[in-house]
């Protein structure tokens, strides 16, 4: 039994350091793992000069990292979008490019995740309540969110969430000015304060054992995290998709963002609202496009050329720059009809490990998934240490049980934004 007051967490992403200075403002003595030189994980932004996202790009108003964050003047100045910005958003449906969507998509986005049914397919539901042109047409808009290249296939209730939350007015979502990875280095900062022990090109290959070994917590990949813990079962679907990131000189008169209705994918010029994120005179594009299991990376980029083509007026001879890659079951959990978030793998595996992460029982929508299985995970370590605290102080004396509550601090809220 794990029970002294020594917390471990294994890996330095969003959900690590979560976790760290969760854990650490509780009053635990935490050791935190990165097995990469730098911490971050999916959150980390590349160096310049073009300071691409390599994860999560919103984060989302309505979350209850939001609020968390800010508490801790964590969450630091925000990109600005203008309103005339805004207005640069283009949608791609039946072959060309619409300054609006069609009326059924934005009826249809109004509609509360709690209205949908978790046990039938989107396209089904939303057919019946909008016909087919306009469920296809959100399901593929709710792709920025979902990363999945068949969204209307996936549960109602977990693509209604997204598609409510991704188009509500005003907008939920914003964006971490400098990217995420200046988010990242503030929550880094927050931790080591604290006094959290961080080292970083220090992979761990198996979980410390022994006696007084405290409470673990897992906050890598799942497939990292079943290879560590050695459980197979570890497993739940995500998504597959083409990441495509460009950059070009400057030319007034380019979209803000381009959301393809008929075919899931989003490509938006970040440097609208985020100049700092590459030199002056040019502009950062970044591209997310869903690809099927047949589908290969040239067919994700070739459906990002077809959008730049439509959008982007001589973007090739403007491009200074380019990357591309495939991020496979790297994109958060999806849902598929007849489950929830509650069934994915639990946060307690026993014994005092904890799992975290964006695919792990938890609520919410991309980083906050992360989060709150973090916050979860810490207040179950931290009752379970108070619990063994508690029981061997009241088999001694009286008076040493009440010194040990003094010192451990009331449970954490797990109330949910």
């Amino acid at each position: 039994m794990r029970t002294n007051r020594n917390i471990t967490i294994v890996g330095g992403g969003f959900a690590g350091l979560t976790a760290a200075v969760t854990a650490a403002e509780a009053g635990a003595d935490v050791v935190l793992y990165e097995a990469h030189h730098t911490l971050g994980g999916r959150a980390r932004t590349a160096e310049g000069p073009y300071l691409t996202n390599e994860g999560p790009h919103a984060i989302y108003r309505g979350g209850p990292h939001w609020t968390w964050l800010r508490q801790r003047g964590l969450l630091g100045p925000l990109a600005p979008l203008r309103a005339l910005d805004a207005a640069g958003l283009r949608f791609h449906h039946k072959g060309a490019l619409r300054r609006t969507p069609p009326l059924g998509f934005l009826r249809q986005s109004f509609r509360k995740a709690e209205t949908a049914p978790v046990d039938v397919d989107f396209r089904t539901w939303a057919t019946g309540l909008a016909g087919p042109a306009a469920a296809e047409a959100a399901a593929a808009y709710s792709g920025v969110a979902v990363y999945h290249h068949d969204p209307g296939a996936l549960s109602a209730r977990f693509v209604q969430e997204r598609l409510h939350r991704g188009s509500s007015v005003p907008a939920e979502a914003h964006f971490i000015q400098g990217g995420w990875g200046r988010l990242v280095d503030r929550m880094a900062a927050r931790a080591r304060e604290l006094g959290v022990r961080v080292e970083t090109s220090a992979r761990v290959d198996a979980l410390p054992t022994g006696p007084g070994t405290g409470p673990v917590i897992v906050a890598t990949t799942l497939p990292a995290a079943a290879r560590l813990l050695g459980d197979p079962t570890l497993t739940w679907e995500s998504g597959r998709t083409v990441l495509f990131d460009l950059a070009l000189r400057t030319r007034k008169g380019d979209p803000f963002a381009i959301s393809d209705l008929d075919a899931p994918g989003w490509l938006e010029r970040f440097t609208t609202q985020d100049p700092t994120l590459a030199p002056a005179g040019e502009q950062l594009v970044q591209a997310q496009l869903p690809i099927g299991p047949e589908q290969t990376r040239a067919d994700g980029v070739a459906h990002a050329e077809r959008l730049l083509d439509l959008g982007f007026p001589g973007w090739r001879e403007r491009a200074v720059w380019r990357r591309e890659a495939v991020s496979n079951g790297r994109t958060g959990a999806v849902d598929r009809p007849g489950t929830t978030w509650r069934d994915r793998p639990a946060i307690d595996r026993g014994d005092g490990v904890y799992l975290v992460g964006d695919q792990v029982a938890a609520p919410g929508v991309l980083a906050e998934v992360s989060f709150t299985s973090a916050v979860e995970a810490v207040s179950l370590a931290l009752r379970t240490r108070a619990s063994v605290a508690t029981a061997t102080a009241t088999a001694t004396s009286t008076s040493t049980a009440t010194s040990t509550a003094a010192v451990l601090r009331p449970p954490l809220d797990l109330k949910r934004g």
